[in-house]
């Protein structure tokens, strides 16, 4: 497949760019606080946009527009839930977080119900961050070789080598400085190709919203009662609960909340952020019913076969001018690196802290704190190539995995908000939290597990949230005797 040389340029220039204002940061890395949390003075629109970016991946910037492509706009209904979940997490966690003196965002569960309780959060993240790496740096050479016909493995380990490198060796604050430019980009291609595709269409816009409306493209889903049917509420509900989670619980937003100067800039942050994904999804479905009508007004243009998701990558490279196409490329390299060096790094500073400082006899010194950062940051890098790599011969067990990961980490967010709310009252003990962990996993893996068609799997993170809340509260009635922590 052939690609003008003046995008394979604009292309590497950006690779290039990256890298190297990443590791402009290294000298600036003087001690754990400065690689974890920039200092705690990083200025607050860095800080937004880097929440964004974290938001974002590549998987969302192509898999969006391949939705509205092939259904409708009702995966726009999770982006519709944002503004209500971040409110909450602005008003409430954000100062919550920052009033801790730990970085990790599982700290505080061990000091209501002890060690067990920060461990398991803590392993449920970092297994999901590792499986991350490795399924975005897939996924992305999966599109990437699909648009240029370069090598996979050989996406997966350049790009994989370039994040791990900078963002080792820069820290948070090459994380989040690299973030703000990429979402940038991001933002301005997205807006650019939305642009020349409306544009594009024989019937310009007009034609724009009567096909969208003739083939029921606009539809947020229906708004009937069924559980077992993704419809507007059920979406709705999901991403509000999935959302409290990111922006809740979530290592990789805790620290960027601790990275900005104080609470009111931070608070500022995570709502710029978080709400400025609502209008770039919206762009993404512009995007995918844009796509829709253009190949439908001119059928011919389109390879017979060719899958919804490869949509977009094939108006990428046949479709946008020259320039554009090296533009619209180096938004989905962006997106992805920005997810990339975010799990990087956020992995490294909960091993830090939450395992290889616990309850040490003897500190450790600022020299082996950065020893340790350093070294789990390329491992835990080279881990997620590894599984990026190994994701093109094993894709089922992709799923298989996925499927597992959300019953382990579906049991994180009804356990904070059992720790949250139960934080001046001394009659939830230890075992009360287990015991509404114990069951809200057994309820999610039996929901995302068994085939069962009676609830969505999009209810599977909401109830078993509620049950782990509710059964948690309840269980003091049933053993109220004081206990100490297990």
């Amino acid at each position: 497949m052939a690609i003008h040389p003046v995008d394979i340029l604009i292309l590497f220039i950006f690779i290039l760019g990256t890298f190297l204002f990443g590791l402009s940061f290294v000298k600036k890395n003087k001690n754990v606080s400065d690689y974890t949390s920039g200092g705690g003075n990083v200025p607050g629109f860095v800080v937004g946009m880097s929440i964004f970016a974290t938001y974002v991946s590549s998987i969302s910037f192509l898999a969006l527009p391949g939705n509205a492509y092939s259904s409708n706009w009702n995966s726009l209904v999770f982006s519709i839930s944002i503004p209500l979940a971040i409110i909450i997490a602005a008003k409430y966690f954000v100062p919550f977080y920052r009033n801790i003196s730990s970085i990790s965002a599982y700290s505080f569960l061990e000091e209501k119900f002890g060690y067990w309780a920060r461990a398991y959060t803590a392993v449920c993240y970092l297994l999901t961050q590792i499986a991350r790496i490795g399924s975005v740096l897939f996924l992305l050479a999966l599109a990437l070789n699909s648009m240029l016909g370069w090598s996979i493995p050989l996406i997966i380990v350049i790009t994989g080598v370039i994040v791990v490198i900078y963002s080792t060796l820069g820290g948070i604050k090459a994380v989040l400085w690299n973030d703000a430019v990429q979402a940038t980009i991001l933002i301005f291609g997205a807006i650019v190709c939305a642009i020349i595709l409306i544009v594009s269409l024989p019937g310009g816009f007009n034609q724009f919203i009567s096909v969208g409306k003739e083939f029921d493209k606009f539809s947020l889903g229906s708004l009937g009662t069924e559980l077992n049917m993704p419809t507007f509420w059920v979406t709705l509900i999901y991403g509000l609960f999935i959302n409290l989670q990111n922006f809740g619980i979530d290592q990789n937003y805790i620290q960027r909340y601790k990275s900005a100067k104080n609470d009111k800039s931070a608070r500022s942050s995570a709502l710029f952020g978080g709400l400025l994904y609502l209008p770039v999804s919206f762009l993404f479905f512009v995007i995918g019913t844009a796509l829709f009508v253009y190949y439908k007004s001119q059928p011919e243009i389109l390879p017979e076969g060719i899958a919804s998701d490869q949509v977009f990558p094939y108006f990428i490279v046949h479709g946008l001018p020259v320039g554009v196409t090296g533009m619209l490329i180096a938004s989905i390299f962006a997106a992805g690196m920005s997810t990339l060096s975010t799990s990087i790094n956020s992995s490294a500073t909960i091993i830090l802290t939450d395992f290889f400082e616990h309850k040490r006899k003897k500190p450790l010194t600022e020299k082996s704190r950065m020893k340790i950062l350093y070294s789990i940051s390329l491992l835990v890098g080279i881990l997620g190539i590894g599984i990026g790599l190994a994701m093109m011969s094993v894709q089922s067990a992709l799923d298989a995995w996925w499927s597992m990961a959300s019953v382990f980490s579906g049991g994180m967010l009804g356990l904070f908000l059992l720790g949250y709310f139960s934080i001046r009252s001394k009659t939830i003990k230890s075992s009360h939290a287990l015991f509404g962990v114990i069951a809200g996993v057994l309820f999610i893996s039996w929901l995302s597990l068994s085939g069962q068609t009676i609830l969505h799997n999009y209810l599977a993170v909401v109830l078993g949230t509620i049950i782990i809340f509710i059964i948690g509260f309840l269980a003091r009635f049933v053993f109220p005797k004081k206990q100490k922590s297990i």
